[in-house]
């Protein structure tokens, strides 16, 4: 475990956040991330540095296992944290879902009850956490706003995963009606961005087809196979943007109904593999394998309730692409890409 005290910071408050508390001063307390290592994490932890101050302590699987209740009571124990940011959890793309739902459906139920009960037993004062916009409803039409939540069953390919998540809105309200308890459960759309996991198997679509391409591009290939007909819809968000937003949410929002953080703009599948292409420097020819899931067709995000509260997701995709490819040409030369 890696215990970091951050630098001075101070978040100004967005307007259109007059109806939200603000939550005393967080600079003399501890927030604990989980899986702070992680993708997320690493855009997280500099926001709260940045933003909150105060000491933050970074845990990653080595240092606690959260299937065990006792290593998280222990945890929580020993680092005495005020507030806690939950990153850790089992997460893959497609095909290594459709292959493994009950690790995804099992890791994420155990690791998330066992989060939320100890931490309102150890008297966290706020917990924070993360879920997949692929909880909502399969047949949820676009844009998909955060009351829909119900209305259906997710996609079948990651619906292990998918339903242990839907899981954290019903203890966030469980444990706020019974005991009070402060937590609050945020909505990611399709996240992209520097430290993101590579293995083809398990990566999402943006840095499957970011490695794919480069691969190609440096073996001088003249085709690329693509997965899918590119005619499903998504709703990308850069991960710095999501990062942003963490610091506000822990001051000022006190509620457990869910926020979607998304950019709220669609981007078909093929329209992205042809600008990734173009970016890559890869020349050669597309070649859609129509074998391979689609998923759903059109996954939208509704961020009303996001700019309500006077935030957004502004990054461009071509500019966080770009900024994604960046990271990953330089990480693979020194060794520290998820490949």
């Amino acid at each position: 475990m890696r215990r970091v005290r951050s630098g001075e910071g101070g978040a100004a408050e967005p307007a259109g956040a007059e109806d939200y508390i603000t939550m005393p001063s967080m600079k003399d307390g501890r927030i604990l991330v989980t899986g702070a290592e992680g993708f997320l994490g690493h855009h997280i932890v500099p926001a709260l540095k940045r933003e909150l101050g105060g000491e933050i302590l970074e845990v990653g699987r080595r240092d606690y296992d959260l299937l065990d209740p006792d290593r998280v009571r222990r945890m929580l124990k020993e680092l005495r944290p005020r507030t806690v940011v939950h990153l850790a959890a089992k997460s893959g793309g497609i095909l290594d879902n459709k292959k493994r739902p009950a690790d995804y459906l099992y890791e994420n139920l155990a690791m998330n009850t066992h989060m939320v009960h100890e931490c309102f037993r150890a008297g966290v004062k706020k917990f924070l956490t993360l879920m997949g916009g692929c909880s909502y409803p399969a047949d949820a039409a676009s844009p998909i706003d955060e009351g829909r939540m119900w209305n259906g069953f997710p996609q079948i390919e990651s619906a292990g995963y998918s339903v242990a998540k839907r899981m954290l809105l019903v203890q966030s309200w469980a444990y706020r009606q019974q005991h009070g308890f402060d937590s609050l459960v945020l909505i990611p759309g399709n996240v992209y961005g520097e430290w993101d996991n590579f293995r083809m198997e398990e990566a999402h679509v943006i840095p499957a087809l970011l490695r794919r391409f480069l691969d190609a591009r440096e073996r001088g290939a003249r085709e690329v196979a693509v997965y899918g007909s590119g005619r499903p819809t998504r709703d990308f968000v850069y991960a710095g943007d999501v990062a942003a937003t963490i610091p506000w949410f822990l001051k000022h929002y006190d509620h457990s109904e869910p926020v979607n953080i998304s950019s709220g703009t669609r981007c078909s599948i093929r329209e992205l593999a042809e600008t990734i292409a173009r970016i890559v420097g890869f020349q050669g020819a597309l070649v859609w394998d129509a074998s391979k899931p689609d998923g759903q067709m059109d996954k939208i995000f509704d961020v009303t309730k996001l700019r309500s509260l006077g935030l957004q997701c502004p990054t461009p995709l071509e500019e966080g692409l770009r900024r994604t490819l960046d990271w990953l040409t330089a990480a693979r030369r020194q060794g520290k890409v998820r490949l």
